[in-house]
């Protein structure tokens, strides 16, 4: 008897761990890391990343960077003062834009370090972001899409000035806020929705990306993109992404969007990548905008450009072939 009680009981706990598989959302795999919605393309397997071979690319490439292409600090200073009762988005540098709606002053992806990496490793910085972290107006909200270093800059979070911000980030980041004092800190699943007041809801949605911080971590924590709903009009923030058919989807769901921000550097890896101009997982200009013709977006920003190198394409180009397809 009991022999049979012990085993309906095993019984018992494997269906119901079959039920709890079977529950999860596909992105979410079963040893706890994530993946892209189903149909995203995936990286060729013949893309290895050398060092070497990008460094010595690296060189060659032209490191001028046009006077227009950096605002002085005190007509943005002068600007913010201006604008500081009205609604306006403001670009820092990279993915970091300041938006203000209302009485809710927002923050995507702050990056203010020197570089893009651990300590003082990675990437450096080529333009100096438009404010210093210490001369940002208040912020209220937050939002973090992922977690490579061009995007989660530890100094920026333990240094950031106002730790009582309501943080919004995907799965599994949580920890390095509330190890740094931060109270409010919200984890979010893709399609998860909080509303901030009556006026403000902020939505996140798949994008199609990856994570990786360290040589054991790829994937094991969550990425997406934002969708900013204020007052009847629709703000798309996206994590670095690549195409996908995900966007048909949301632009059917929350589509028409009055503004999208969209990723339009780092997408030439050539010759490390066999293709030139193409990456799995970011965007060139062309992909951008036809991304922001499938959510349906009357405007489009690009992001991600102009402040690191970090693939091959020639520092200035984005803007020319993104301005060029409009």
């Amino acid at each position: 008897m009991y022999k049979i009680f012990n085993f309906i009981l095993i019984l018992l706990i494997y269906n119901t761990q079959l039920l709890a598989m079977e529950k999860k959302p596909y992105h979410h795999l079963s040893d706890g890391t994530f993946r892209n919605p189903e149909g995203s393309p995936e990286r060729d397997t013949n893309f290895k990343w050398s060092f070497k071979v990008f460094n010595k690319e690296k060189k060659k490439l032209d490191m001028t960077v046009p006077e227009e292409h950096v605002v002085k600090k005190e007509i943005v200073l002068s600007n913010l003062e201006k604008l500081k009762d009205d609604d306006y988005i403001a670009w820092i540098g990279h993915a970091t834009f300041i938006i203000k709606l209302g009485n809710t002053t927002i923050i995507t992806d702050p990056v203010f370090s020197k570089n893009a990496g651990p300590l003082i490793f990675g990437p450096k910085r080529f333009t100096e972001p438009a404010l210093k972290l210490n001369e940002i107006p208040k912020i209220d909200l937050f939002l973090l899409t992922h977690n490579h270093y061009d995007h989660q800059d530890m100094m920026t979070i333990r240094r950031f000035p106002f730790k009582n911000a309501k943080v919004m980030l995907p799965l599994k980041l949580g920890k390095y806020f509330t190890r740094n004092g931060y109270r409010d800190v919200n984890e979010m699943d893709w399609y998860d929705e909080i509303s901030i007041n009556e006026k403000l809801k902020i939505t996140f949605l798949p994008a199609v990306h990856w994570s990786k911080r360290s040589l054991t971590d790829t994937n094991k924590t969550l990425w997406g993109n934002f969708l900013i709903e204020y007052d009847g009009k629709k703000f798309f923030f996206a994590c670095d992404t690549g195409v996908g058919n995900i966007y048909k989807d949301l632009g059917d769901k929350y589509g028409p969007i009055d503004i999208s921000f969209i990723n339009i550097g780092a997408y030439n890896f050539y010759p490390i990548s066999p293709y030139k101009d193409k990456s799995a997982y970011h965007t060139n200009p062309e992909e951008a905008l036809s991304i922001g013709k499938d959510l349906k977006s009357k405007k489009i920003i690009g992001t991600h450009w102009g402040t690191f190198v970090l693939s091959l394409e020639p520092i200035m180009e984005p803007p020319v072939r993104f301005k060029k397809k409009c």
